[in-house]
């Protein structure tokens, strides 16, 4: 069966080691942003400026090298990283927000979140033994995490449970990353996001993709037809999409390339 493998992998080194269950085990290295203390110049006794050095930490992630299109959850793409860094930019606004992932695949951007926000829910199918993968990474990375992670299943093509409803009620900000990939799995996304605004119309939604192009007869020009797909669809439910600009610092390794995206989705 035809495998995909993330981009990512080649571009930059994660130190990726194999695991004896075939999987590989990468470290995601990343700059800890400033405190607030850090932001104004400081001057030492003898008039010398105080140069703050840059705090680096990792976060490993177990993961697989290459999978069929059905298990791409168990890989990390480039959206969870540039997710991952507007985390860190907004970090002073996560400290007493509750945030909830859909389809974090291995859980990189659900730990990053829980560095600063108070409480996180990361959810993704149960497919691939990808909810106790999640867990695995959660407890292996426990050290850096300040806010509590939670783990939870949220199937897009079933209803939600009692327990999802009411942590989505509770919700402050919820983000997704490269879960734009297939028509069929986009329409239950539209149908999952529509029940989240629905449930708690306060709610932010934040949406990370990376547009790939192709080149179609029909058009006549190279296209992004997932993305494109899920721009009509959600225009069609009139909610308020906002195309972020990406400028923000980079605080993990990674190569940012022009064709990511970062979306706000509200009411």
């Amino acid at each position: 069966m035809y495998e995909v493998s993330s981009e990512i992998y080649k571009e930059t080194d994660f130190q990726s080691k194999k695991c004896e269950n075939g999987r590989v085990l990468s470290t995601f290295g990343f700059i800890y942003p400033p405190s607030k203390d850090d932001s104004s110049m400081k001057i030492d006794d003898d008039g010398d400026l105080i140069v703050t050095r840059k705090t680096r930490a990792v976060i490993e992630i177990e993961h697989s090298s290459s999978t069929v299109l059905q298990l791409v959850g168990l890989q990390v793409w480039r959206g969870a990283l540039l997710l991952a860094d507007y985390l860190f930019h907004i970090r002073h606004e996560l400290q007493d927000k509750q945030i909830l992932e859909l389809g974090a695949g291995v859980g990189l951007t659900s730990i990053a979140a829980a560095i600063y926000a108070k409480k996180v829910i990361c959810t993704d199918v149960d497919i691939g033994g990808i909810l106790e993968l999640i867990r695995a990474n959660v407890k292996r990375n426990g050290q850096i995490l300040k806010g509590d992670l939670n783990v939870m299943e949220l199937d897009f093509k079933k209803p939600f449970s009692s327990k999802l409803t009411k942590a989505i009620t509770e919700t402050d900000i919820v983000i997704a990353a490269d879960v734009i990939y297939d028509d069929d799995l986009t329409d239950c996304l539209i149908n999952v996001l529509g029940t989240i605004l629905e449930k708690n119309p306060k709610v932010t939604i934040y949406m990370a993709l990376e547009q790939r192009y192709v080149f179609t007869l029909a058009d006549l020009d190279s296209v992004a037809p997932c993305y494109e797909y899920f721009k009509r669809k959600a225009t069609d439910k009139h909610w308020i999409i906002r195309d972020m600009c990406i400028d923000f610092p980079q605080y993990f390794e990674y190569e940012r390339c022009k064709e990511l995206l970062l979306l706000k989705i509200t009411n």
